[in-house]
């Protein structure tokens, strides 16, 4: 059998560990939480980079002189279906 002084540090030893490993798992948690939040946030602005892009691509289409309305008196059918034949190309 062990003597007590072996035993105290024994224990001590596995305490001190669980200890050590539960404050070492808190700080990489908090590390890779930091992480999510900022790959987040750089998702959202990239997403909403790519509308601002596209909403500007969609005011800078109508400038071409097409209408597209049919209730409106200038619309023209031919220039619209002409248009679309070269935007698919």
């Amino acid at each position: 059998m062990a003597s007590t002084t072996v035993n105290v540090v024994r224990y001590t030893a596995l305490l001190g560990g669980v200890f050590y490993g539960i404050a070492h798992r808190r700080t990489l948690q908090k590390a890779h939480d930091a992480e999510v939040k900022q790959h987040a946030i750089h998702e959202r602005e990239h997403l909403i980079a790519e509308a601002k892009a596209a909403w500007k691509k969609k005011q800078e289409g109508g400038k071409d002189g097409i209408v597209t309305d049919p209730e409106d008196p200038r619309f023209d059918l031919e220039k619209l279906i002409s248009k679309w034949e070269a935007d698919s190309k």
